[in-house]
């Protein structure tokens, strides 16, 4: 059995971004395939084999065939417990779980690119309706993310947890969608500090595009 770690990766997906993120933190080496989401790669009959959902990141380690950002990072988590990315703490573990899933499941499938592909060719929207579309669903989610977040520090305190995982690729994409950010301090100021964070700058789409 290969010990080699394998991520199906495409540059600009959040979900994936998540998960380098997440396997930069843990020191885990990977080899990264990519799996081109603009060019259709996710529908070939290959990933399909792999994947039958058809999206990604999907991560091949320890013989086990791994999907879902959030359940890959749990796994992860377990595997390799420091840096710790989820409390054990009940209620803090609970809070930090409905902060990232406001953005993994509230805020990013309303952005994906097969729900802006349905909205213009399925339901004939031009590209300034999908824009916003893209800016009430983004603002929503990200106004109430607001509410939750810390004035000082991260999500996870002194250092990042799986909250402040999912956050920077949402900041990405917000900012790439032009969605005003000036009525979101606190997550302008979390975003920048992990921007700096070796694991994250290491996990940037600029550093993952081929």
């Amino acid at each position: 059995m290969s010990s080699e770690v394998v991520l199906y990766d495409y540059w600009r997906s959040s979900a994936a971004y998540r998960v380098r993120i997440a396997l930069h933190l843990k020191g885990i080496a990977y080899r990264a395939v990519e799996i081109d989401l603009a060019g259709g790669d996710q529908r070939t009959e290959s990933y399909r084999e792999l994947n039958p959902l058809g999206l990604i990141p999907l991560l091949e380690i320890d013989g086990y065939r791994l999907s879902q950002s959030l359940a890959i990072i749990d796994y992860l988590d377990a595997r390799q417990p420091d840096p710790k990315l989820v409390s054990a703490d009940p209620a803090a573990r609970s809070r930090t779980l409905a902060q990232a899933l406001t953005i993994a499941s509230e805020i990013h499938p309303l952005q994906n690119l097969r729900v802006q592909n349905y909205l213009r060719d399925e339901m004939g929207q031009d590209q300034p309706a999908i824009g916003r579309w893209l800016h009430r669903w983004l603002g929503d989610g990200l106004t109430a993310l607001e509410a939750d977040a810390p004035e000082t520090g991260l999500f996870g305190g002194e250092e990042p947890n799986l909250a402040d995982i999912c956050l920077v690729p949402q900041m990405y994409s917000a900012r790439r969608f032009e969605v005003p950010l000036e009525r979101f301090p606190r997550l302008v100021r979390i975003d920048a500090v992990l921007r700096q964070h070796p694991a994250f700058v290491a996990a940037a789409p600029e550093a993952a595009k081929k």
